[in-house]
């Protein structure tokens, strides 16, 4: 299969593209700069020059393809309104590839993050939230989902607080960036709120088994562990890092607060059992211990 990759340079990304061309699969990806293209091209892609936000560019990725994985999303999550358009130039993009592969039923997979649900772990079969600071994401992702009645043989992997590889990446990677900024490991409340997890390499074999057979209109989870308690993660964070572990306010994390104080965990037992999905990477407290001092 050729298919069309955006943000195939981030976390998950970059395993995407790597899990997919070890399966036999060819690569499309975008690239909105000269480091990017070379890192891309240096993994085995062909490479589309552009933005996420150059609606056409896209169209054209999809166009030529087999089937599309959609993960680009903004970097900028220092305030609300910049989180907002993070969230609003994705909706935009998802909606201009599902567009294109109207009647077509080529596959495209999106991605989004697991839902909360009140004192239990979320499943598949629950649905996103709508509104609040992501809302726009869930409604998006319900949107092309919604095409499978139309020729688009659409799927959602929803992901869990973090995607992690060498100790970096997700919400526990802000947590560490923000020891670094802040010289305090910090955890929003008493910390026994729990965040599901995955290795980026597990995550993108689940982005392969999606693509290459979930049927249409479905969703997935991609969580290794259904929960690790904040406060043991900041303790790893705390210890690797040589600095002291300690309750901090919700402001702590700028824009990302209230959802750091969330509990969160997810389950992913269907997903195993239906695509055969078995994850075998580190654990998220395990590859804590690659963080450098």
């Amino acid at each position: 299969m050729h298919v069309f990759v955006t943000g195939g340079t981030g976390t998950i990304g970059s395993a995407v593209v790597a899990e997919l061309i070890d399966a036999g699969h060819t690569v499309l990806a975008l690239a909105r700069s000269d480091g990017s293209a070379e890192t891309l091209e240096g993994a085995g892609a062909k490479v589309l020059r552009g933005e996420i936000a150059d609606l056409d560019v896209l169209r054209a990725g999809a166009a030529q393809s087999d089937g599309v994985i959609s993960l680009a999303f903004g970097r900028d999550y220092t305030s609300p309104d910049a989180l907002a358009r993070a969230v609003a130039e994705e909706s935009a993009a998802v909606a201009a590839l599902g567009q294109e592969l109207i009647g077509s039923d080529r596959p495209i997979v999106t991605v989004s993050g697991t839902p909360w649900v009140p004192g239990r772990a979320s499943t598949e079969a629950d649905p996103l939230p709508t509104d609040g600071p992501v809302g726009g994401r869930g409604r998006s992702v319900n949107a092309l989902l919604e095409l499978a009645s139309r020729g688009v043989r659409a799927t959602a992997v929803r992901m869990p607080r973090t995607v992690h590889n060498e100790g970096q990446g997700g919400f526990a990677g802000l947590m560490t960036d923000a020891a670094r900024r802040t010289g305090v490991a910090g955890y929003p409340g008493d910390g026994t709120q729990l965040w599901p997890a995955v290795h980026a390499l597990d995550a993108a074999v689940l982005f392969r088994l999606a693509l290459e057979a979930a049927p249409a209109g479905t969703a997935w989870h991609a969580v290794a562990e259904e929960g690790d308690a904040v406060r043991d993660i900041a303790e790893v964070i705390g210890r690797r890092l040589n600095l002291p572990v300690e309750s901090v306010s919700e402001e702590h994390f700028g824009p990302f607060g209230p959802i750091f104080a969330m509990d969160q965990p997810a389950s992913s037992a269907h997903t195993r059992e239906a695509l055969g999905w078995q994850p075998t990477h580190l654990s998220l407290l395990e590859d804590l211990e690659n963080i450098q001092p």
